[in-house]
Formats: C-alpha cells, sequence, structure tokens
C-alpha cells in the first residue's frame, strides 16, 4: 500500500475563518479527498521569537538546515514540513507584502542556508526541490495589480525554495477588503480544489 502524500499549510492570516483561511481549507479538503494526510499551522498560535541574525545556524556547512539558539515553535513547525511531501504557504498582503507574523516566520528561514563569517553571500544547503508548493495570497487591490506591483510572491516563492519547495500553483484573491466577512467566489473555489488534487496527485 502506497504511503499518503503529506501536505502542511502554514498560515499567516490574523483571521481565522477569513479568505486566506478558507482558500487554504479548500486546498486541503480537495486534497484529502485524493487520500492526502493535511496539517494547517496557524503563526498566530505558535511561539516565534525574531530572528536576531546571529548567524549560528549558518555556519556548519552540510544539507541539514542549521541549529538555531532561540527556543521556540520555529523547530517543530520546520520538522512537520520537512517530514512532508508538499506545502501550502499563505498569507494576505499587509502594506505590500506578507503579514508580520509571516515575514517573523520567513527570516527564521536562514537556517537554511550556509553564511560563514567572510563569506559574501548566503548560500542555499541544499538546491534540490523535491517538494510541491501552492502560493495563497490576498489583497485588498485587484489581484492583477497587486501581482504586477509588489513582490509579496516573489518573498514567499523564495521562502518555499529554502523549504525544499517549487511552486506548482497560486492562489491569489484580489479585491478581498470589499465586506466584513467575504465569501469566497465560486471560481475561487473551483481553482483551490484543483490546486489541492494538483498537490496530491504527484509527489515529485
Amino acid at each position: 500500500m502506497n504511503k499518503p502524500i503529506k501536505i502542511t499549510a502554514i498560515v499567516g492570516t490574523y483571521r481565522k475563518g477569513g479568505v486566506i483561511d478558507t482558500a487554504v481549507d479548500e486546498i486541503l479538503a480537495s486534497a484529502q479527498e485524493t487520500g492526502a494526510e493535511t496539517t494547517k499551522i496557524h503563526l498566530i498560535d505558535k511561539h516565534i521569537e525574531f530572528c536576531t541574525n546571529c548567524r549560528s545556524c549558518t555556519q556548519q556547512e552540510g544539507l541539514e538546515r542549521g541549529e538555531c539558539l532561540l527556543i521556540d515553535d520555529m523547530g517543530s513547525i520546520l520538522d512537520e514540513i520537512e517530514r512532508s511531501d508538499a506545502i501550502v504557504l499563505a498569507s494576505p498582503m499587509n502594506f505590500w507584502t506578507v503579514t508580520a507574523v509571516t515575514k517573523r516566520f520567513v527570516e527564521r528561514l536562514v537556517c537554511f542556508a550556509y553564511w560563514p563569517w567572510g563569506g559574501k553571500f548566503p548560500k542555499a544547503r541544499n538546491p534540490k526541490k523535491p517538494k510541491l508548493a501552492v502560493l495563497v495570497a490576498s489583497s485588498a487591490a485587484p489581484a492583477v495589480i497587486a501581482r504586477l506591483f509588489t513582490r509579496i510572491l516573489g518573498l514567499m516563492k523564495s521562502a518555499v525554495g529554502l523549504l525544499g519547495g517549487r511552486v506548482v500553483g497560486v492562489l491569489f484573491v484580489g479585491s478581498a477588503a470589499e465586506q466584513r466577512k467575504q465569501p469566497l467566489t465560486e471560481k475561487t473555489i473551483r481553482k483551490a480544489r484543483r490546486l489541492g488534487k494538483k498537490l496530491a496527485g504527484e509527489k515529485k
């Protein structure tokens, strides 16, 4: 019997049940229907310290992530991701980029880089990207404007790249702040469900 695909979603919204959270739920529900095992992690529920840029985690050479000196939940989150076959990274746009809690998480991914003192710049420890990844974002602006004039997706793509993921789909919900409790459109739900099946349908 084949081992089921394992998908971990990292959600950086502050509003459970909102646009981002609901879109991720649709992706994961669709993947589950295909037999995948799914985990959703809300970053607001976790204790994640700020990266102090001490670079202790970047000094030892090797493919494995470096060890951070900070004691919090970040290690267990990364363990969960490393056990996964696929990743969903989700964040609404705040001030033209990811939320602060998502940015805090992203900055801590420096542990996946090798950057000894004297080095000019960090290098990814492992350039291989065996995991599939889907990015989920939303903005008050129309999606086409937000995608053209901000770097939110570029930042999210870089983050999943460090986590060993290659982006196979993007769900960007534009004009997402027109109502206090804005429902997803049928078009958005259909795309979310297609992405869920895509993540669950192939391992590599």
